[in-house]
């Protein structure tokens, strides 16, 4: 019978799947890093869809908030148990890097591939999506959504991006680092759901959904009916564009991304468990 494994035993488990998916070479790769960005989008847009009518009353945003969550939280599910290579949750490869298995290079080398792999597959589906008609549902609140959403992304400050993504990926992490531990699909997929609810629940900030989000918002702000229907005006949509998706969003969240999944969950917990493992 399997058992799942306790705290102290997570860590030579991450050791060995992380130093393993430094060796992945490179087509298989970029195939696993596609669908996690495929993965990703489409829970950004099952989540979306959910929570439009609900997000934009105030009274009912809680409500929202936490449908927006719980339809998010099967994107980690799907990386986790069909197969992907996530950036944010790859960020704790500084485990084997501490433990001397990879050298700087390898791992930062696994990052960039995989960050270009979940980009591709982020804007694949909001490409699919722009042009499927899904955006119009409830008379275009879905569009309109789209980009009220891209749009309070990039209206954030520096600081603020940082922080949120940092906060945002402690808690991946912190699912993937349970789900290292899960033997059963049942116990992989409880390891994943509260921590991925809690993220999105409070609004923090993940790169690797912003790759869909953003690109996502730019496109539909194209639509005429959906962009009148924000009540922002033309003028102010124009900040929803690539630079200002680059530089004010995706920057500061990867940033932020990495610190709380090297520093906060991969760092941490090497130096809490690395002396129980030495054998």
């Amino acid at each position: 019978m399997q058992t799942d494994l306790s705290p102290d035993k997570i860590l030579p488990r991450a050791i060995d799947v992380y130093t393993n998916k430094t060796k992945i070479k490179m087509g298989k790769l970029m195939i696993l890093a596609f669908f996690a960005g495929v993965f990703v989008a489409l829970a950004c847009e099952a989540s979306t869809l959910a929570a439009s009518s609900l997000l934009g009353d105030r009274s009912k945003f809680p409500i929202g908030k936490l449908v927006q969550g719980l339809v998010f939280t099967p994107g980690l599910i799907f990386v986790i148990l069909a197969g992907g290579e996530l950036f944010t949750g790859n960020t704790l490869m500084t485990i084997p890097l501490l433990d001397k298995k990879i050298s700087l290079g390898v791992m930062l080398r696994s990052w960039i591939l995989v960050y270009f792999g979940n980009f591709i597959g982020a804007l694949f589906v909001a490409f699919l999506l722009s042009r499927s008609g899904q955006w119009f549902f409830a008379d275009g609140l879905v569009g309109v959504r789209t980009i009220l959403i891209a749009k309070g992304k990039i209206d954030f400050s520096f600081g603020q991006a940082l922080v949120l993504g940092l906060l945002g990926n402690f808690l991946v992490c912190l699912g993937v680092w349970m789900s290292l531990g899960a033997k059963s699909y049942g116990s992989k997929v409880i390891s994943a759901f509260f921590p991925i609810s809690v993220f999105v629940l409070s609004g923090f900030e993940h790169s690797i959904a912003n790759m869909y989000y953003l690109p996502a918002g730019i496109l539909a702000k194209n639509f005429p009916d959906f962009a009148s229907k924000t009540g922002l005006g033309l003028e102010t949509l124009k900040s929803l564009n690539i630079s200002n998706m680059v530089f004010k969003n995706l920057f500061p969240v990867t940033l932020g991304n990495i610190i709380g999944g090297t520093i906060f969950i991969g760092t941490l917990y090497f130096l809490a468990y690395r002396n129980d493992n030495k054998d």
